[in-house]
């Protein structure tokens, strides 16, 4: 229940920043599509906790392979929609000419925050099993969910955008840090929510330097390398 109150709370905030943005720029808004995101992170959250615990483990282990395969690979047929499209949601190991060159620098600044993180917060000595999950699970599903279907989606919900730093920029962006911070920092337990502001930090930070990767190259190979990177680099130093 606990789980379900949280996924509520951050879907309320959704449909309240939503609306709120969408007063600014009315004829470049589309409810429809505000409406898709938000189901979206509903099934995502469904997926990841196995219906909130009512389906059963066919996958053991210390980490969530289950709830990761399961929202990975229901990701994968959604961007395959007609509506979605694996190349527009970035399902492509294709990118944009001359794109590679220009997002090396930033990758660079990407893999230096989390060696920066690693050094603060060392992590405990691995298992196997913990560098096998960190180096595919995170960065194959939350990539493509994150900076893929949501993020088309609420691009297409807010379709102003704005040019910066080599790439058109609109709320939809904004909003995909900002759920995949939430995802990470925001919940329900005892009766509250909780909110903590240096975890919403250490993931909406990096978080927006993926989504302009994925935008400069227009493919989510990139992103989900440098993702899986972050998880792993603590491990192995």
């Amino acid at each position: 229940m606990n789980g379900l109150i949280g996924l509520a709370g951050t879907l309320a905030l959704l449909l309240f920043l939503g609306a709120a943005l969408s007063l600014a720029d009315r004829r470049n808004f589309s409810a429809r599509w505000l409406v898709i995101a938000t189901l979206l992170v509903a099934i995502n959250d469904i997926l990841l906790t196995r219906c909130y615990g009512l389906l059963p483990v066919l996958i053991g282990g210390a980490w969530n392979w289950q709830g990761k395969l399961t929202a990975f690979a229901v990701t994968i047929v959604i961007a395959a929609l007609p509506a979605f499209g694996l190349r527009r949601v970035g399902l492509t190991l294709s990118h944009e000419a001359g794109s590679l060159k220009a997002a090396g620098p930033v990758a660079a600044a990407y893999c230096a925050f989390f060696v920066v993180i690693a050094m603060l917060f060392p992590a405990d000595h691995p298992s196997a099993e913990d560098i096998a999950f960190q180096l595919t699970m995170p960065g194959l599903e939350e990539e493509l969910f994150y900076r893929g279907i949501l993020l088309f989606a609420l691009d297409q919900a807010f379709r102003g955008r704005k040019r910066l730093l080599g790439v058109d920029w609109g709320w939809g962006a904004v909003l995909s840090c900002f759920l995949f911070g939430m995802t990470h920092a925001f919940g329900y337990s005892d009766g509250i929510f909780s909110f903590d502001p240096v975890t919403m930090a250490l993931t909406a930070i990096p978080s927006f330097i993926a989504v302009w990767v994925r935008l400069r190259t227009g493919s989510l190979l990139l992103p989900v390398l440098l993702h899986n990177f972050g998880n792993t680099f603590s491990f192995i130093v």
